[in-house]
């Protein structure tokens, strides 16, 4: 959360000359709501059931770049469609968190204690990060431009 997925997506995407799309406004645009009136309407396991098929979706017909929702990989399925796709985890600790998000944005998972809810569900889906990620990329005290140009250096996508 607050890592700046949908914004190095448009970034890289502008760079590669490809679109952008995110999972997350796909399964928002599905569901005629916002993520957070999903939750609180119609549970987390609705959402996520969403979020799988707007995945599914979105690798089968896009060819862009494509930013994925932080819990997409809690899906095993998902995490089966990830492999062998060109993955990058962006990471950042709790502390850039709070610099970022503040915690106190209305996001439905860190409704109680956000720090310690912050931290469990990094604990829960770091290894699922990793396990698809083809590389990591740290974000801390980096520009969303940075971060684009470190996943192009790591990819070897620079244009000459």
């Amino acid at each position: 959360m607050g890592v700046g997925k949908s914004t190095v997506g448009e970034i890289l995407a502008e760079r590669l000359g490809v679109d952008c799309r995110d999972t997350d406004q796909d399964v928002a645009r599905t569901a005629g709501k916002a993520i957070s009136e999903i939750f609180l309407d119609d549970g987390e396991d609705s959402f996520r059931e969403l979020e799988r098929a707007a995945v599914r979706t979105a690798l089968a017909e896009h060819r862009g770049v494509l930013a994925l929702g932080g819990g997409a990989v809690l899906s095993e399925e998902t995490r089966g469609l990830l492999a062998g796709q060109p993955v990058v985890y962006l990471e950042m600790g709790v502390h850039e968190a709070v610099k970022r998000v503040g915690l106190d944005a209305p996001r439905p998972l860190l409704v109680i204690n956000p720090r310690q809810q912050w931290r469990k569900l990094m604990d829960e889906r770091r290894p699922l990060y990793t396990e698809v990620a083809r590389m990591v990329i740290s974000t801390e005290d980096l520009t969303p431009e940075e971060v684009a140009e470190a996943i192009l250096d790591a990819l070897e996508l620079k244009k000459a």
